[in-house]
């Protein structure tokens, strides 16, 4: 392992913000880990763990140690129709799906196409299209640092949640996730529950995991822009959740308001839709905007600093407020 000064961290982060980091070194191997933090501990530096740098907002040069972790590796276990892998936290999840794919190990069809690294998937319990990362965890490998020993968690231990985990709470910095560990299976059972993605399947044939993700691709493709031609993070924003009296108190208002049941009995908005209405979707601020096709995805268009990429991620917020009386929480990770 090799800490070296002065890192360039815009090729780094998938919304291309300039930004450069005091000290950096590259994760390969999880025995690294512990050095690299021991190193930073004796000088008194905050660390950042990056891993595809597509849910973060750079707001600033960042004046401590970056620790970059690529750790490789997908190793299967597999008993009959159970697969379980073991898989490196530096692996592009995206390039996992589709390597599941080809292998016929199934239970990631409709995860395809999210951008990012693996070991950042527990963090963000990443979802889409009925599918969340909670349905087939098994468990995380990482660092301790509280106890200063290498900890397998469970799923039950992560204590996933729509776009949560114990990883943004308790285990805040305090954990870093070197393997996760996952349960396919090599039956070819799909998920097509989802709405608009049971409307984006062909009526003619029947939904093959390939099928499904080939539909799932497709529909990203045609709604969210490329981070690499227009850099972005993705939804910037969360679906807000509220109480069912508030949902209804908001449908009487809107009755066109998008939303989704939950089963402890809240409601679930479309944040997308609440932006949309504040006449932000399209718009453009300078170097920053909002996408033309989806009012979630800020884009920056010109090298637009962590600052304006966030002051207009605020004032879409006022506004949002303002309206609806609901407080959109952004969703990347902000340093």
């Amino acid at each position: 392992m090799k800490i070296v000064s002065g890192a360039d961290l815009q090729p780094l982060n998938t919304l291309s913000v300039p930004a450069s980091a005091a000290y950096y070194c590259r994760i390969h191997n999880a025995a690294d880990v512990p050095a690299a933090i021991a190193y930073s501990e004796q000088r008194g530096l905050p660390r950042l763990v990056l891993g595809g740098g597509s849910n973060i907002v750079l707001s600033d040069d960042f004046e401590g140690l970056v620790m970059h972790l690529l750790i490789a590796g997908i190793e299967p276990d597999i008993d009959g129709r159970a697969v379980r892998l073991r898989v490196g936290a530096g692996e592009n999840w995206d390039a996992l799906v589709r390597h599941c794919l080809t292998q016929g190990w199934y239970g990631l069809e409709n995860l395809i196409a999210i951008p990012g690294h693996v070991g950042a998937a527990p963090i963000q319990n990443i979802g889409a299209y009925g599918v969340e990362l909670s349905s087939v965890l098994d468990s995380v490998e990482g660092w301790h640092l509280p106890s200063g020993e290498f900890r397998r968690l469970s799923r039950d231990d992560c204590q996933l949640a729509y776009r949560d985990s114990i990883f943004k709470h308790a285990l805040r910095d305090a954990f870093v996730i070197t393997h996760v560990n996952l349960r396919l299976s090599s039956e070819p059972r799909v998920n097509t529950g989802y709405q608009a993605l049971a409307a984006a399947l062909p009526a003619d044939r029947d939904p093959t995991p390939q099928l499904v993700a080939d539909t799932v691709d497709a529909v990203r493709a045609s709604k969210l822009p490329d981070p690499a031609q227009k850099p972005n993070v993705g939804s910037f924003f969360k679906n807000p959740i509220v109480s069912a009296a508030r949902y209804e108190a908001l449908r009487a208002k809107h009755p066109a308001l998008p939303a989704w049941p939950m089963a402890d009995g809240r409601t679930k908005l479309a944040a997308g839709w609440l932006v949309e209405q504040t006449g932000w979707k399209g718009k453009r601020r300078g170097a920053v905007g909002v996408h033309e096709r989806q009012s979630l995805v800020l884009v920056n268009y010109q090298q637009a600093s962590g600052g304006e990429v966030l002051a207009l991620a605020e004032d879409i917020r006022r506004d949002v407020l303002k309206q609806f009386g609901v407080a959109l929480e952004i969703e990347p990770r902000v340093y």
